[in-house]
């Protein structure tokens, strides 16, 4: 009877180390763009809310919701492609197309009104979609959603972030900064 005893305890002794061992295999670190995508400029995307002025035009200044095709309706030009533009590409787009039979020199200011969301997720107070802020960290946002649950990982977060048209994720620490339309999924702890 001992003899089937130890051989149950080392079976259960392997198969907790392979679910271990398995559980470390999945670690991804957050590739090199992560990190260099939070000091380029801002690019807007779907869910960003514009403030766009031009200059002695009340008509066609206002707040404008990017879709989700990427586009802003901007009034006499039309949709103005506006994924993956930065806020000085976009008023020099839109400034060229108001000059062509519209206004002589349009004056064309951009500015973010409303960030997109970000996404949290997992061992959190109340997991959901929050308000993006500028300088906003890991740590910052899952304060907002409530704080750690006593189950979840208090030491990294995975981050799924589009950079550059792409899908990425990866691990980094909870002082890492986020980016407007981030997902982050606070792990459970083995132990």
């Amino acid at each position: 009877m001992t003899s089937a005893r130890l051989k149950t305890g080392l079976a259960v002794a392997a198969l907790s180390l392979c679910l271990v061992v398995s559980g470390c295999s999945s670690y991804q670190p957050a590739p090199k763009a992560f990190h260099e995508a939070t000091i380029q400029p801002y690019r807007v995307d779907s869910g960003d809310r514009l403030r766009i002025s031009v200059f002695e035009q009340a008509g066609l200044t206002g707040t404008y919701t990017v879709d989700q095709a990427g586009y802003v309706a901007f009034p006499l030009i039309g949709a103005v492609p506006s994924r993956g533009h930065t806020l000085p590409e976009m008023e020099t787009m839109i400034a060229g197309k108001l000059r062509e039979g519209y206004l002589r020199d349009p004056d064309v200011t951009i500015e973010v009104d409303r960030y997109r969301s970000v996404f949290i997720m997992g061992e959190v107070g109340q997991a959901g979609q929050y308000s993006y802020v500028p300088g906003m960290t890991v740590q910052n946002a899952i304060a907002v959603a409530g704080g750690y649950s006593p189950r979840a990982n208090q030491a990294n977060v995975d981050v799924t972030r589009k950079i550059n048209g792409r899908i990425l994720t990866g691990r980094v620490s909870i002082s890492d900064p986020i980016m407007a339309g981030d997902t982050i999924y606070v792990r459970e702890r083995l132990f």
